[in-house]
């Protein structure tokens, strides 16, 4: 039982550190006339289909990570059980930031940290992370019961 306590805990802040290396990287190398929409801070379709990718990756090596740590029993649903409760309340303090921030103007080449404070997604984006998450954890978790 702590074996997957552990996994859980572990698998989680790993995928958060994948995660912000990836989302900063890709950041980096596309940069904010692509990852938003013109003159606003709202994300582009380029940059959700990025953000999709990542999100998938970064839940797959998760859930392998926490099957690899627990090594038997069901620490990759309870990753995954996780992923979606915390991804729902992201989403929902996403969706205020959105009505916050749907009125500002931005100006070309948006400094990363910037960018993090002020950009948001269209609504219905927040909510399907949670279960892109989710179902990558779940699929993480089969590869390493594979072996």
């Amino acid at each position: 039982m702590a074996r997957s306590i552990i996994a859980v805990i572990a698998s989680y802040l790993a995928m958060f550190v994948l995660a912000f290396i990836a989302f900063t990287c890709a950041y980096l190398i596309v940069g904010s006339d692509v990852a938003f929409l013109p003159g606003i801070y709202e994300a582009s379709t380029t940059w959700i289909g990025i953000a999709f990718v990542i999100n998938i990756v970064v839940a797959i090596i998760g859930g392998f990570v926490c099957a690899l740590i627990a090594e038997k029993g069901s620490a990759p649903l309870a990753l995954a059980i996780l992923a979606v409760v915390l991804g729902l309340v992201v989403a929902i303090a996403d969706m205020n930031k959105g009505k916050k921030n749907a009125g500002m103007v931005r100006t070309a080449n948006t400094p990363s940290m910037e960018a993090v404070q002020k950009a948001y997604w269209p609504v219905w984006v927040p909510f399907t992370f949670p279960l892109t998450s989710a179902i990558g954890i779940l699929i993480g978790g089969k590869l390493k019961r594979r072996d």
